[in-house]
């Protein structure tokens, strides 16, 4: 193992920890990290894609025994989101291989910024919307917004790996502030990123894109911190590590988006 391996695998413990215990923060905190590391957007997008894939899985593994999966609404999200992931990753790849992306760190951090503020007011938008008699929108109208917001969280993770879990919940608190508890809202992100996440990577995976020595350091990293996070989840302040979290990516955002 050299340096770099070492801290290829470092960064995907804490990244791992992070989704274990909150379920959001995975592509938001580790494309930035492999930018700073000196990995091409392009490469890191599509690496990151299949370790937000694994992580998730092996969180979704432990929670899973505490939490029933909303499959209605994760099935909601996919209609949306991987038709719209499948195209984006497609056109990402080509245009990756006819030259660099040159925009595409500066998009990354434009959805670290989002993810930020998903982080800070999710909770917020949660409490007000619990404040009403119902859900936030009629059944058929709930459904169909659920589509859409998927093919939203689809374009925006395909093209920068963030935005899954953030963007994905603070969607969900909206238009589900009373069907998904806190659990449920977690697992349903989860699931929903994960088969995102598989198909997008597949995508880039197709195009020679994916690091799989760097990969394989990250995954060693985040596998045991993932589901040492799920165990730890109830215990921990998760609140407070969300906002420390949103400190840090408003740091990192607007770096990258600022150059």
């Amino acid at each position: 193992m050299n340096l770099l391996d070492a801290g290829y695998a470092a960064a995907g413990a804490a990244t791992g920890l992070l989704v274990g215990l909150t379920g959001v923060g995975g592509g938001a905190l580790m494309t930035p990290i492999l930018l700073f590391l000196g990995v091409p957007a392009a490469v890191a997008v599509a690496t990151d894609l299949w370790f937000a894939a694994l992580t998730k899985l092996a969180a979704i593994a432990s929670h899973r025994r505490h939490t029933v999966i909303d499959w209605p609404v994760v099935q909601r999200l996919w209609l949306g989101s991987v038709p719209v992931a499948l195209a984006v990753a497609l056109l990402a790849s080509l245009g990756a291989r006819i030259g660099k992306v040159a925009w595409l760190s500066q998009a990354v951090g434009v959805m670290v910024c989002v993810a930020a503020l998903g982080l800070l007011f999710g909770p917020v938008v949660l409490r007000r919307l619990q404040a009403t008699a119902a859900d936030a929108a009629p059944p058929r109208a709930q459904a169909a917004l659920t589509v859409a917001a998927g093919a939203l969280i689809g374009g925006a993770v395909a093209l920068t790996s963030v935005g899954a879990g953030t963007l994905g919940s603070v969607l969900l608190l909206a238009l589900y502030p009373r069907r998904l508890s806190t659990h449920r809202l977690v697992m349903a992100d989860l699931v929903h990123a994960t088969g995102l996440a598989a198909v997008a990577g597949l995508t880039y995976a197709a195009s020679s894109l994916v690091d799989w020595h760097m990969l394989g350091w990250l995954l060693a990293g985040s596998l045991p911190a993932a589901v040492l996070g799920s165990h730890l989840a109830g215990r921990l302040p998760a609140r407070r590590l969300q906002l420390s979290l949103a400190a840090v990516l408003s740091l990192i955002g607007g770096k990258s988006v600022l150059g």
